[in-house]
């Protein structure tokens, strides 16, 4: 009787109902771990809740490309909803999480409380400034669709007002565009802008001359793409260079105002700063009270709960996880991975099996493209370069987004641009087309 009623206590602590009702597992956050948690326990006897901000699940890996007008954001976004359509025990909510409240087991969304029995918070990153926010206001990040059609108008109302210009150093800057940050999405998106301006963008113009726009990757480490082997990124070096982007390494950014960036070995003018070199984990560690770990990440044990809290998982960016070379990056397969394995120990908890062993991550490597026609590719036993790579990366994007139409699309445009030349998706939209960087980014922080 005794070792009942122990039992009956461990599973009501790590959040399963022993009074006969349907245990109630909320989800926050629709990207890759929370997604993948939701949709693996589709079988479960439980009712599901996804909560997230907005209504649609983004396939960051090609957010650059919406950035540099290769793709449009329909061609990587696909609605919650439409996902879990056929799953019968989700839930779908819309809104913005303000807190949780650990004691009484329910997640705030403002005056709204919604109780839950397990917790898996997935609510990815934003850009870190290392303690220079004010940075945000002059720099374009890279983390939301938002995100990447600003990005897209700065970049495309530069050459225009380059093309009305009549003062040459104003027109310099209008055709610098500086990159600081030398990781995957630094080193994808300077291939991509240089591409933009010496391919599809070459005889658009008649006062300019945008195959002269000058690139500009800024990397404060002494090589570009740390995570790589240092063949691979010397490779990677050799292909920028070869489409005429200017690498700064070992180079840090002292400052940065709507005119350019200060380095320590001098100054860059650009009307055009991307950011790329840094994130942050979500408030999730304020929300629970407890310390965060490198990067405002909130650690987690090794079945990927709070310590103390059986009862609530972290998962993705939003978690400090250790691997066997320190703590596992925030990328898509880490968070696809933690989100299947916590799906097991939620559905073991709630048919009474033993949980399986304790999370261990394994790579299925890193890739990363240069331009349309190289790429690098680290499987660790085996590693490619060049067309080769860049045919593998492709293959591995289009295979991991959501969606049939998604897939032949975005294979269609590659396709086609890969052929002409072409970017179908060169839209100036908005009202923002027409104003400063910091307006931009005032802008965006008054919007819900």
């Amino acid at each position: 009787m005794d070792g009942l009623i122990e039992r009956f206590a461990k599973m009501e602590s790590a959040g399963v109902p022993t009074l006969g009702r349907r245990p109630h597992i909320v989800i926050v956050g629709a990207g890759f771990g929370g997604l993948t948690a939701a949709m693996r326990l589709k079988p479960a006897e439980a009712d599901v809740t996804v909560i997230d901000r907005r209504n649609h699940h983004l396939f960051q890996p090609l957010l650059y490309q919406v950035a540099t007008a290769a793709l449009s954001p329909a061609d990587i976004a696909a609605p919650i909803r439409g996902i879990l359509a056929g799953q019968g025990n989700a839930h779908v909510v819309l809104g913005e999480v303000t807190g949780v409240d650990v004691a009484g087991r329910a997640v705030l969304l403002g005056e709204r409380r919604i109780p839950y029995d397990q917790l898996v918070i997935a609510t990815g990153a934003r850009e870190s400034y290392f303690g220079h926010d004010e940075w945000g206001a002059v720099t374009s990040g890279l983390k939301t669709i938002e995100d990447a059609t600003v990005m897209r108008r700065r970049v495309l109302m530069a050459f225009e007002r380059a093309e009305d210009s009549d003062d040459p150093e104003e027109r310099r800057r209008l055709l610098t565009f500086a990159i600081i940050g030398g990781g995957p999405t630094g080193v994808e998106l300077a291939g991509a802008l240089a591409e933009l301006a010496k391919a599809a963008l070459a005889r658009d113009f008649r006062r300019i001359d945008p195959t002269t726009a000058r690139i500009v990757l800024i990397e404060a480490g002494p090589r570009l793409l740390p995570s790589f082997p240092p063949r691979l990124s010397e490779v990677a070096e050799r292909d920028l260079a070869r489409l005429g982007v200017e690498l700064r390494l070992g180079a840090k950014v002292m400052r940065c105002d709507d005119c350019g960036a200060e380095l320590e070995d001098g100054r860059i003018e650009s009307r055009t700063l991307i950011w790329a070199a840094g994130v942050a984990a979500s408030p999730a560690a304020r929300w629970l009270g407890i310390e965060p770990g490198r990067g405002g990440r909130v650690p987690a044990g090794p079945d990927l709960t709070v310590p103390g809290h059986p009862e609530i998982f972290v998962i993705g960016d939003t978690a400090e996880v250790a691997g066997p070379e320190g703590t596992l990056p925030g990328v898509a397969p880490v968070a696809k991975q933690e989100g299947a394995y916590v799906a097991r120990v939620v559905t073991a908890r709630l048919t009474g099996k033993p949980p399986p062993p304790a999370f261990r991550y394994a790579s299925i490597g890193n890739l990363a493209t240069i331009g349309r026609r190289a790429a690098v590719v680290d499987f660790g036993w085996l590693r490619l370069t060049g067309r080769l790579a860049w045919l593998v990366w492709g293959i591995a994007h289009i295979y991991f987004l959501i969606g049939f139409r998604n897939r032949m699309t975005v294979a269609i445009d590659w396709l086609w641009s890969y052929l002409t030349y072409q970017r179908g998706a060169r839209l100036i939209t908005g009202d923002n087309a027409r104003m400063s960087p910091a307006s931009i980014q005032s802008n965006r922080a008054s919007k819900p």
